[in-house]
């Protein structure tokens, strides 16, 4: 009988001791599906002027390395910027965003250890045959393309929405096929630019709050504003170079805080 018994209890112990194992587990299952994503702060800076850029060029996918001056504003952005800590850093694979994004991390005190990522999706707009070529010669055709003078179109302000698909457009008579990349329409833009932001935000948010470096172009990221709020509205004269354009990531959306800020490029430049 006590043989009996003495099963009877070690069954039972044996059956509290699984349910037990089962129930930690699911604990510890439910809380990992609770825990929140961090929020993500996007530090968007426009590259440095570049060679192409004082010689009046078409800059989009072709490139150019950063002036003196170019350099020069751009670390003293890094030097405004020196005290934000980066979890990571992002840029697109065009050289003049890359440089710009060395040169700020090399300035950075608090970022130690962090390398930089290049995506193709934060590349300027694509010109197609345009690239390289003057940028009056450009734009006086897209005016007359739409039965406009030169000084009527400029006047009128210019959307990057219109202006890539009127490029697009004038580009299909241009290109031949397989000796150039034809020009991007706003869609195929703005998609990539939208494709990227997104991927990266859901990536970092997983590490919970942190700042993030992303270097891009003028246009992609009033582009890139425009998908986040549409018909956003550039300051008067677009994002100058080396200016900090905030984006926040939260709980799968995205706010725009600061844009075209040079309060770093300042603050960088009264230094010694």
């Amino acid at each position: 009988m006590k043989k009996q018994m003495f099963k009877v209890l070690m069954l039972v112990c044996s059956l509290l001791l699984v349910v037990g194992c089962s129930n930690t587990g699911t604990d510890a299952k439910d809380k990992d599906t609770t825990t929140k994503d961090g929020t993500v702060t996007f530090y968007v800076v426009r590259h440095g002027k570049t060679m192409l850029n004082t010689t009046d060029r078409v800059q989009g996918w072709s490139d150019a390395v950063l002036t003196p001056a170019g350099e020069k504003v751009v670390t003293d952005a890094g030097k405004g910027l020196k005290d934000i800590k980066f979890g990571s850093a992002y840029s697109s694979d065009s050289g003049r965003a890359i440089q710009t994004a060395d040169i700020i991390l090399k300035e950075n005190q608090k970022s130690d250890g962090v390398k930089l990522k290049t995506d193709p999706r934060f590349r300027e707009f694509n010109f197609g045959t345009y690239e390289g070529d003057l940028n009056h010669t450009m734009w006086t055709d897209i005016a007359k393309s739409q039965g406009k003078t030169l000084e009527q179109w400029q006047s009128e302000g210019i959307s990057p929405k219109d202006f890539a698909n009127s490029v697009a457009a004038l580009d299909k008579d241009r290109v031949k096929e397989g000796t150039n990349w034809p020009a991007e329409d706003y869609a195929t833009i703005t998609a990539r630019l939208n494709d990227g932001i997104t991927e990266v935000a859901k990536k970092e948010s997983k590490k919970g709050d942190h700042n993030v470096l992303l270097v891009s172009h003028g246009l992609s990221i009033g582009a890139l504003l425009d998908t986040i709020s549409p018909g956003y509205k550039l300051p008067e004269g677009g994002l100058k170079n080396a200016s900090v354009t905030k984006i926040e990531y939260k709980d799968g959306k995205f706010t725009i805080s600061d844009v075209n800020d040079m309060s770093y490029v300042e603050n960088g430049a009264k230094e010694k």
